[in-house]
Order: structure tokens, then C-alpha cells, then sequence
């Protein structure tokens, strides 16, 4: 089965859950942008993160973006996600590797360092909402539940995992679980959840276990009125990238840039970032854009 997303509550509402499996789409960012163990996991958890903070939002054009933007090796660690279970992210340094931390792990609060999380919210209308937190262990998981606590004031509990072999991705997938603000929920059950979450420690070993994410769910939450919703949501890696798009950026560049390059390069490549795709046109490409560029300035005089 491929990649996947489901959505359940419990306690009649108060608590709100979403779970996710991206080994796939995790895998299919690591191939496409040659990534090393550490930046594979970094990314992954961080669009497995995108995922599960999207899919409660309503319009099927509504997108989440994160950023982090830390002192570490890595550099920026980007993602896009929407409520269509549609993601794509990228590194800016995908060949760091680092030896493994203090816990014998993947050491990705080092890779991303200190700096800044950036995330933006648009709701498919409107301004879109953005917030900035600084990243307090680099560790994607923390950083986000420290994000959503500070600028969402929503108590949340949130778990990421990556587990990559010599031969790929064989884990991936993440679990957010969110008190709402009109829970009646006492603080004893709210230090029951986060205790029941902390004691997972982990997600893929869930995984690579056998277990299923609505097992996944029933363990946490089957005592507390678990109701996980009929629909399955399939997500993958996407981008929206194309060809046309490509030569519509190169228009920006103004004829003398484009002309420069058919001198020097007789040609132009662009390589779009969150997916690791080339473009290219050549000499009569880029001729036929000037040509249009030409055109439309006489149309629009």
C-alpha cells in the first residue's frame, strides 16, 4: 500500500489526530536530490511535518510552507505541503553527513542548528497567515510542537521518524495529536497524552513493527473515545513545475540577459529547486521567447 494519511478524534472532539506513512515519498525526495542519511531524514520529517499540519485545513488549494533556517551545515531545510497530500521540500546542502549523536541517531538537530523556523499558512484565500519561532533543538519534531504552542496556542504532541538503510528509505511517518481549546479536558489527561506519546519512543520502529496507523492510534487513544474517519488520503512527493513555467522565469530576465546567454551558452538550463528537475532550451528557444517578449511589448504599448 502506498503512502497515506488518516484523521481521527477523540474525547468527543477535544483531541484531534492525524497520522501519516511518507516511506515512499521520502524515498523519491532522497533519489531526486541525492541526499545523505542525515539530510534524508531532516527533509523527511519535516515533510511528513507539512503533511499533518495540512490536513486539517478546508480548501483543497490551502498549503503550508516551513522553513528552517538554521546555523547548521545543512543550511535551509524548505518545504511545501498542501491539504491534497501533495509535498515537496528541499535541502540546500544535501550531501552533509554527520556522525550520529549522543543517542546513536541520525544527528539532525545538528545538521539544522540554530536560526529560525519559518512557517506560512495559506488558507486558499486571503493574506496567507505566517509566523516566525526560533528552533530550539533543531530536531524538526520539537521545533514545530514549540511552534504551534507559541504561535497557534494549541497544545500539541507530535511525533516524526525517518529510518533510512543502505538501499533507501524503509520507514517514514509522523502522528500529530492536538488538544483543541474547547476541550474540557483536565490536565491529568492532557499529562497522560503527552506521557503515552513520549513512551512511543519513535514512530518507525512502530512502523518497521508491523503496526498500522489506526493500531497506532488505538493504542494512544482507544480509551479516550477514539473515532478515526472512514477516508484514507493517499500523499506523495509533487511538484508543479514545468517546461512552459520555466520559460515564463526567463522572460523576467529581459532580452539582453536572454541574448547574452545565446552568445555565450546558446542555450539555458534551470534546475527547479524542490524537485531537482532540468530544463533546457536551446538557441531557437530562447530566439522564439525574445521574439514573444517583443510582441507583447508592442501589444501592451
Amino acid at each position: 500500500m502506498g503512502d497515506r494519511l488518516i484523521r481521527a478524534t477523540a474525547a468527543d472532539g477535544g483531541i484531534r489526530a492525524v497520522g501519516a506513512i511518507t516511506t515512499r515519498l521520502t524515498d523519491e525526495a532522497r533519489v531526486r536530490h541525492h541526499l545523505s542519511y542525515v539530510a534524508t531524514a531532516a527533509l523527511g520529517r519535516t515533510m511528513t511535518a507539512g503533511l499533518l499540519l495540512s490536513a486539517n485545513m478546508k480548501r483543497a488549494e490551502a498549503r503550508v510552507n516551513l522553513r528552517f533556517q538554521g546555523d547548521g551545515p545543512l543550511g535551509t531545510v524548505m518545504v511545501d505541503a498542501g491539504c491534497d497530500g501533495t509535498v515537496r521540500g528541499y535541502v540546500s546542502h544535501p550531501a552533509v553527513e554527520l556522525p550520529p549523536n549522543a543517542k546513536g541517531k541520525l544527528d539532525v538537530g545538528g545538521a539544522i542548528g540554530r536560526g529560525y523556523l519559518y512557517a506560512v499558512r495559506d488558507l486558499g484565500y486571503g493574506y496567507p497567515y505566517s509566523s516566525t519561532t526560533e528552533i530550539v533543538s533543531g530536531e524538526v519534531a520539537e521545533d514545530i510542537t514549540h511552534y504551534l504552542a507559541n504561535s497557534e496556542q494549541t497544545p500539541s504532541a507530535l511525533s516524526l521518524g525517518v529510518f533510512v538503510e543502505p538501499e533507501g528509505v524503509t520507514a517514514a511517518g509522523g502522528l500529530l495529536i492536538q488538544v483543541m481549546p474547547q476541550a474540557n479536558l483536565d490536565d491529568s489527561a492532557v499529562s497522560l497524552l503527552e506521557s503515552r506519546i513520549a513512551a512511543m519512543q519513535g514512530f518507525t520502529p512502530l512502523l518497521r513493527s508491523g503496526k498500522s496507523l489506526p493500531e497506532i492510534l488505538q493504542d494512544l487513544l482507544g480509551d479516550l473515545g477514539l473515532e478515526i474517519f472512514p477516508d484514507v488520503q493517499m500523499v506523495r512527493f509533487h511538484c508543479g513545475c514545468t517546461h512552459d513555467r520555466m520559460l515564463r522565469a526567463l522572460k523576467l530576465l529581459g532580452e539582453e540577459e536572454l541574448r547574452d546567454m545565446i552568445e555565450k551558452d546558446g542555450g539555458a538550463e534551470a534546475v527547479c529547486h524542490f524537485c531537482n528537475s532540468v530544463y533546457r532550451t536551446d538557441e531557437s528557444g530562447l530566439e522564439q521567447l525574445i521574439a514573444q517578449m517583443q510582441q507583447d511589448a508592442v501589444a501592451s504599448s
